[in-house]
């Protein structure tokens, strides 16, 4: 009889090259920065957060990180420190920013590079 493997078993998603799961862990650790998303609902919100970015961030107690990644637009970022894309991409609406900007940006690409790629049958899901 063999011995079963030692530790957990692996996460099957994390074997998966860029994959970012939205689980407990990370949604606890994201809930400021989700919180602050939804408020830009209401366009007084967005409002006071387009006058003072600083002070609507602190309001919510985002972290170093999150904060950083707010002032950088890095959306991929915010994704890894817990946001929902569904919940910031408000932030990037208040820029102006459509879908494929935000997407083209964590792709690290221009939104016409994404565009192009996506109407050419999109990316090999094996990376």
């Amino acid at each position: 009889m063999t011995a079963p493997p030692a530790g957990p078993a692996p996460d099957p998603a994390e074997e998966i090259p860029g994959t970012i799961v939205f689980d407990g862990r990370r949604s606890r650790a994201g809930l400021p920065l989700n919180n602050l998303a939804m408020t830009l609902n209401k366009k007084a919100e967005r409002d006071s957060f387009v006058a003072d970015p600083e002070a609507f961030m602190e309001r919510f107690g985002l972290s170093d990180e999150q904060r950083d990644a707010v002032r950088q637009r890095d959306f991929l970022r915010m994704i890894e420190l817990g946001g929902n894309i569904y919940f910031i991409y408000k932030i990037g609406m208040v820029d102006g920013l459509r879908v494929p900007d935000i997407v083209a940006s964590m792709a690290g690409q221009t939104t016409e590079e994404f565009v192009e790629m996506m109407r050419n049958g999109g990316r090999d899901p094996r990376g």
